[in-house]
């Protein structure tokens, strides 16, 4: 059968619910429950714009139409066994209007649309999804070899489902705050991808391009005598360890000497930055202290992941130093997280 158009059906409830309240007044057997069918469910559409098409799945605070018979004498509908309210005048023999509660739980749920009347109970399968997965603090370590476990930090990861690149990978545990998994072979270079019943949400670095993510690699470091502090906590940008140190105007951090001119599958570097809302600091790389092109980059309270490539960097063939000068010239604490190199 073709589905309803949801003006029709808006249409029909306020016809509808004329209809019903003046049977209502005229009836004399309301609180007669002999005289209620007992509840059918259909089928169960989102209620948007265009045909109505069923879906087991639904997702909280979304208004849903619930199409069958037997809803008059409606008194109860719950959601994985969470009362929700419904409209008495979005409600007529054959179908519901009604938005699903924004806490209705998702995890270790029944998985059940329950209606209840004066003619009986109708249980229905139907799934809570959660939003779609959130990745927060990216994954760690970024530089895992193959067969290595690396733990991906983020929100709503029901049931995941965890790519690199096309290679799913073997879920090792997860919560709905922390995925688990081991690099599958082939990983280097790949993206990381994870996909619930609610979408997907995909790592914005890949694996094996990391300078600094909880640890320093191949030699870089930013020497002790900086005096910055390392601190290990959920406040990161990435992973869980980031360091900080309290400039003042001009002052400096500096990384140690080395040299990499292994840079041909990339595009430049990224970083991971946050300090005082609208304050500036100059990157200075590879020793070019007094470059007037060098990038000045203005800071938020927020982490946010910078990136800048070769060209940015007076179209560098090589990695030799690392080093931010305070550029407001007032000072303040300033954050660093997430070193690495930029896929071409």
């Amino acid at each position: 059968m073709k589905n309803l158009k949801i003006k029709n059906i808006l249409a029909f409830f306020i016809m509808a619910s004329i209809v019903v309240s003046s049977l209502s007044s005229c009836s004399t057997d309301d609180n007669d429950s002999a005289s209620f069918v007992s509840p059918v469910i259909n089928s169960v559409s989102k209620a948007e714009e265009g045909d109505l098409t069923p879906t087991n799945v639904g997702y909280a605070n979304n208004m849903y139409v619930i199409k069958g018979a037997g809803f008059t004498s409606i008194e109860k509908i719950y959601f994985n066994d969470t009362d929700t309210y419904f409209n008495p005048t979005l409600v007529t023999d054959t179908a519901i209007f009604v938005n699903i509660d924004q806490n209705t739980p998702y995890e270790n749920a029944s998985s059940e649309l329950k209606i209840v009347t004066a003619g009986g109970t109708v249980i229905y399968p139907f799934v809570i999804a959660p939003p779609g997965p959130q990745m927060l603090r990216g994954f760690n370590p970024v530089n895992a070899a193959d067969g290595d476990e690396i733990t991906i930090y983020g929100n709503f990861f029901l049931d995941p489902v965890v790519t690199f690149g096309s290679i799913q990978a073997e879920v090792v545990s997860n919560t709905l705050t922390e995925i688990v998994v081991k690099a599958p072979a082939g990983s280097n270079h790949q993206y990381i991808t994870v996909t619930t019943i609610s979408g997907s949400v995909a790592s914005t670095y890949a694996v094996g391009t990391a300078i600094y993510d909880d640890d320093w690699y191949n030699g870089w470091t930013v020497e002790a005598w900086n005096n910055q502090v390392y601190e290990t906590n959920d406040d990161a940008a990435q992973g869980r360890t980031y360091f900080k140190k309290n400039m003042g105007g001009w002052d400096n951090v500096q990384g140690n000497w080395g040299w990499d001119d292994q840079i041909a599958d990339y595009a430049g570097i990224r970083m991971s930055l946050k300090g005082p809302e609208g304050s500036k600091i100059k990157l200075v790389f590879n020793g070019n202290w007094s470059d007037d092109t060098a990038p000045i980059i203005t800071l938020t309270s927020e982490w946010k992941e910078y990136y800048f490539t070769w060209a940015d960097l007076l179209n560098a063939g090589h990695v030799q130093n690392i080093s931010f000068q305070e550029f407001t010239g007032n000072g303040g604490e300033y954050y660093f997280d997430n070193f690495g190199f930029i896929l071409k």
